[in-house]
């Protein structure tokens, strides 16, 4: 495990690098599996901003909070990462001890009309397969509205989103 500790508008001092690895190291204790943590600390406007990813066994947990003062920054946003955790490892048993339901196909979206639209940002990310129940956990653990995953059983791309009413869609291309 590697913690990658950047700053932006600010200089990491090596009591700050060492506070921020030694929070994350308390979190990570729980994981098999760790990939290089990415910490970025900022300094915008007076606010400062802690934002860390953690790349664990499989899944990537993520939060970023802001204060006034560096220190309560990272003190927050580890105790967001803990409850993700906690929110994952209970999820996890309760799913081993427990029959999953498998969630309903969302019916088919129509295409939006013919217009010019601008790309302002391109993503590329690496895809781990997994079911629609673990990309659902993957996207609450995120605190995103939808989720890209590699579905092995269908074969392909699949995305699931949570719609307004508070269930999960999930969409299943085909090619024609």
């Amino acid at each position: 495990m590697n913690v990658n500790v950047r700053g932006k508008n600010i200089v990491v001092t090596p009591a700050l690098k060492e506070y921020v690895e030694k929070k994350i190291t308390k979190i990570t204790r729980q994981f098999k599996t760790v990939g290089d943590i990415s910490a970025v600390l900022k300094v915008e406007k007076g606010n400062h901003i802690v934002e860390i990813t953690v790349p664990a066994s499989g899944i990537l947990i993520r939060a970023q909070e802001s204060t006034k003062d560096m220190y309560s920054s990272i003190d927050l946003v580890v105790e967001k990462i803990e409850r993700q955790v906690h929110k994952y490892k209970t999820r996890l048993a309760k799913r081993k001890y427990s029959n999953f339901v498998e969630p309903v196909p969302a019916p088919e979206v129509e295409a939006a009309p013919d217009e010019e639209f601008k790309i302002i940002k391109n993503k590329k990310f690496s895809m781990n397969p997994m079911t629609a129940e673990e990309a659902i956990l993957q996207m609450n653990l995120l605190d995103h509205d939808f989720f890209v995953y590699f579905d092995p059983d269908y074969g392909g791309v699949n995305v699931v989103y949570r719609r307004k009413d508070g269930n999960y869609g999930l969409l299943q291309p085909e090619l024609k």
